[in-house]
């Protein structure tokens, strides 16, 4: 992987696989924004495997390779809408979402506290 980085990929490519390693050295997520992203953390997590609990794809790329590069890294996509417009906007997009799960994971009651009855097969 680091051979075929340092022969044709970018600054942009090899910073951005800095970015996944170095999220997963902090225990920090990183959000996948399309094919370049996916393209550095598929690198990031052939030099370091564990990288890959890390990262969160944010939305499947309408770009051809998109599924298999989420294939490739076995993940499933926050959003399938097919966007192509880069500048971080799938990232974006999937915020609310990860808030939005984080606030029911942390504030939600339990059936108990809500008062449901235990499920009763009929």
């Amino acid at each position: 992987a680091l051979d075929g980085l340092s022969k044709v990929g970018g600054l942009d490519i090899a910073g951005l696989c800095g970015v996944f390693l170095g999220g997963a050295v902090y225990r920090i997520p990183v959000i996948m924004d399309g094919f370049i992203s996916a393209v550095s953390a598929l690198i990031a997590v052939q030099l370091a495997p564990l990288t890959s609990g890390f990262m969160i794809a944010s939305h499947m790329s309408g770009e051809p390779a998109g599924k298999l590069m989420l294939d490739c890294l076995s993940k499933k996509p926050l959003i399938n809408a097919e966007m192509r417009l880069g500048e971080g906007s799938g990232g974006v997009a999937a915020l609310p979402l990860l808030d939005m799960a984080f606030a029911v994971y942390q504030s939600m009651c339990t059936f108990d506290e809500a008062n449901f009855d235990a499920y009763q097969p009929l």
